[in-house]
């Protein structure tokens, strides 16, 4: 399956050098792959969301019928809404085998995410975050919808499930990684993923819960150092839910038009949507 098309933009990130000058804090892991049943234990709800005719994202369920990925993923290469029959959904794959498949019956992204092909800037970024609604419910008892954490600090340990470039037919975990900052409602992680990755959820245990603490949204490089960029969910996620709470039942068709926002203005490094 071919991958997202990928954009590019070369700047120069004053916040996110800052970032990167704070100490990791955790021990980090490696990627590991989900191979058997006993290893995806607890990462079910987390799927490949396939795009007919042009590649994949990750996604992951957060209601029965609800699954949480980046904006991005919603735009097909010219810059139009994909249509949601283009979406499909597919919870634990591994192998080829699903442990749940659903299409989708529309696609939803943040009111005010603003959508030009490339991952310009934090304001862009920090709104980067979508729900899709599933024509059929997951109801399961391995495949449990996730709770969402409170916004992590620098220092924290995170974990990330994805699916990737290389790694399209299992899930691969890292259970450790960092959050290097925080900057305009981005987070700065050390967290490896490739392209596909998009959409992967960031988590974090919390009150003795696996909960999704955020999204992963681009690539960066700074002074050749590779690190992972996610959507704070704090404030961005419960707006988006009451945005899509507002739109009422599915209309035919199902991809809404956003309400986009202009502003502009330069950070920096060089981003690239994984």
């Amino acid at each position: 399956m071919r991958n997202l098309l990928l954009h590019r933009l070369i700047l120069t990130a004053c916040w996110l050098g800052a970032a990167l000058a704070t100490p990791v804090m955790a021990q980090e892991s490696g990627l590991v792959t989900l191979e058997t049943r006993q290893d995806s234990q607890g990462w079910e709800a987390v799927g490949r969301l396939d795009i007919r005719g042009k590649g994949f994202c990750t996604a992951a369920l957060i209601r029965d019928k609800l699954i949480l990925t980046a904006a991005h993923c919603l735009y097909d290469t010219d810059g139009t809404l994909i249509a949601p029959d283009r979406f499909a959904f597919r919870a634990g794959l591994r192998d080829g085998r699903a442990q749940a498949t659903r299409t989708v019956s529309r696609a939803i992204a943040h009111p005010e995410y603003d959508y030009d092909g490339d991952a310009t800037d934090a304001e862009e970024v920090a709104m980067d975050i979508a729900v899709l609604e599933l024509d059929q419910p997951i109801r399961s008892t391995r495949i449990r919808p996730y709770l969402v954490a409170q916004r992590p600090i620098t220092g924290d340990a995170v974990g990330v499930v994805s699916y990737g470039r290389g790694r399209e037919d299992a899930p691969s975990l890292q259970e450790v990684c960092s959050v290097l900052g925080r900057q305009t409602g981005v987070i700065v992680m050390t967290c490896d993923v490739e392209y596909g990755s998009s959409g992967s959820p960031v988590f974090m245990v919390q009150d003795g819960q696996t909960r999704i603490a955020s999204v992963v949204s681009a690539m960066a490089q700074v002074n050749g150092q590779k690190v992972s960029l996610g959507t704070s969910l704090a404030g961005p996620l419960n707006a988006l839910l009451a945005h899509f709470a507002s739109l009422g039942p599915a209309r035919p068709g199902g991809t809404q038009r956003l309400i986009n926002t202009d502003e502009r203005n330069d950070t920096g490094a060089k981003f690239v949507r994984p």
